[in-house]
C-alpha cells in the first residue's frame, strides 16, 4: 500500500482534506476520515531555542522536555476517523442517559475539581490551580459556566473507555482512544512546526484557546505566563470555534486535554516501532495530548507530552475519539 505524507492530501485549512464529507453517529459527533501516512513525530529543540521562544519560564521546565526526543518517522498503515471536534456536555450527557453509565467522579463519591473565585492555591500542598478534589465538582459542574456544545470536562481515562466502548456497541463500529502517534500525526497535519499554524506561540490567539489575556485575569500571580493577546475565552470555549487545521480538525490546541490510549513510557521514543506504534506494553499513567484553555504555549505544542492515572478527573481535561474504518 503507497503511504502519502498529510500534506500530500490535504488542500487547505478551512477546506480540510479531500475526503468524504464528515460522517455523525448516534451521539452527534462528527468524524473526519484521515489517510494513512507518515510524518515526523516529537521534537528535539534545545533548551536554548525554547528560551528564546518562551522567555520567562524556569531552564527546568525547558529542559524537562527529554520525553519528546529523539525525533523518529512513524508511519499510520491505515486510514483512519477522528472526531472533528471535542466531545461536548450535550453528547457526554446523552451517552449517559442512553447507557446508564456513572462517571467516576459521581460512582466513586470524591467528585472532581472545579474553579473557585474564592480558592487560593497557595492553600493546597501542591499549589494546584484547582479546588478539589470535591464532591461538588463533576463532569456537569466545573466551577464556571458551560453550554452543551463546551467540550466536556472532569471525565476519567475510564470514561474515555466506557464511552468508546457503548458506541462500539450500538454502532457496530469500532470506536477508541487514538494512539499518541495518531493524535500527534493529527495535530500536526502535514505540517512541522511547534503548532498547527507554524511557530510563533502567538498565533494560538486564533488558533486555539489557551491561556491568554482572558483567562489571566482570574490567575493574576501567572498573568506573566500568557499570551498577550484575547481570544475571548476565559475558560472553554465553544468547540470548533477557532480555525480548524489542515485536516479539517478543531481545538487541537487547546481548549480542553485530549485523553489517548497509550501507556506513557519517558523513553519510549528511543525503542518505538516505526509503525504504528501503540506505546508501552504497561505502565501507571496515561498520555493526554494538547493542552486547554489553562495551558501555557509551550506545553500546547504538538509534540508536548502530558500524562495522569487512569481514574484522574481535573477541569481541564476532555476526550476526542477515533473511529476506524472497516477494511
Amino acid at each position: 500500500m503507497k503511504l502519502l505524507s498529510a500534506a500530500m492530501v490535504c488542500v487547505s485549512a478551512v477546506a480540510g482534506c479531500a475526503q468524504a464529507p464528515p460522517s455523525r453517529d448516534v451521539l452527534g459527533i462528527d468524524f473526519v476520515r484521515l489517510p494513512a501516512g507518515e510524518f515526523v513525530m516529537g521534537s528535539d529543540e534545545a533548551p536554548a531555542a525554547l528560551a528564546a521562544a518562551y522567555p520567562g519560564l524556569e531552564p527546568k521546565r525547558l529542559a524537562g522536555l527529554a520525553d519528546e526526543a529523539p525525533v523518529h518517522t512513524v508511519r499510520i498503515t491505515q486510514p483512519f476517523e477522528m472526531s472533528r471536534h471535542e466531545v461536548t456536555v450535550g453528547q457526554f450527557r446523552a451517552f449517559l442517559e442512553r447507557s446508564g453509565h456513572v462517571p467516576e467522579s459521581v460512582a466513586d463519591g470524591t467528585g472532581g475539581y472545579g474553579y473557585n473565585p474564592v480558592y487560593d492555591p497557595a492553600t493546597s500542598a501542591r499549589g494546584d490551580a484547582f479546588e478539589g478534589r470535591l464532591p461538588a465538582y463533576s463532569w456537569h459542574n466545573p466551577g464556571f459556566p458551560q453550554g452543551d456544545d463546551h467540550p466536556v470536562v472532569n471525565v476519567t481515562w475510564n470514561d474515555a473507555q466506557a464511552l468508546a466502548r457503548w458506541l462500539s456497541a450500538t454502532e457496530g463500529r469500532h470506536y477508541r482512544l487514538p494512539t499518541e502517534a495518531e493524535w500527534e500525526y493529527a495535530c500536526r497535519a502535514g505540517g512541522r512546526g511547534r503548532y498547527q499554524h507554524g511557530d510563533d506561540p502567538a498565533g494560538l490567539v486564533s488558533e486555539g484557546n489557551t491561556f491568554d489575556a482572558d483567562a489571566a485575569v482570574n490567575w493574576p500571580r501567572w498573568q506573566d505566563r500568557a499570551l498577550a493577546g484575547h481570544d475571548g475565552f476565559p475558560f472553554t470555549a465553544p468547540v470548533g470555534r477557532f480555525k480548524p487545521n489542515a485536516f479539517g480538525l478543531f481545538d487541537m490546541h487547546g481548549n480542553v486535554w485530549e485523553w489517548v490510549s497509550d501507556w506513557y513510557g519517558e523513553d519510549y521514543y528511543r525503542t518505538s516501532p516505526a509503525t504504528d506504534p501503540a506505546g508501552p506494553a504497561d505502565g501507571n499513567v496515561k498520555v493526554r495530548r494538547g493542552g486547554s484553555w489553562h495551558t501555557w504555549p509551550l506545553y500546547a505544542r504538538c509534540s508536548f507530552r502530558n500524562w495522569n492515572t487512569p481514574e484522574t478527573r481535573y477541569t481541564l481535561v476532555g476526550i476526542r475519539l477515533v473511529r476506524d474504518v472497516a477494511r
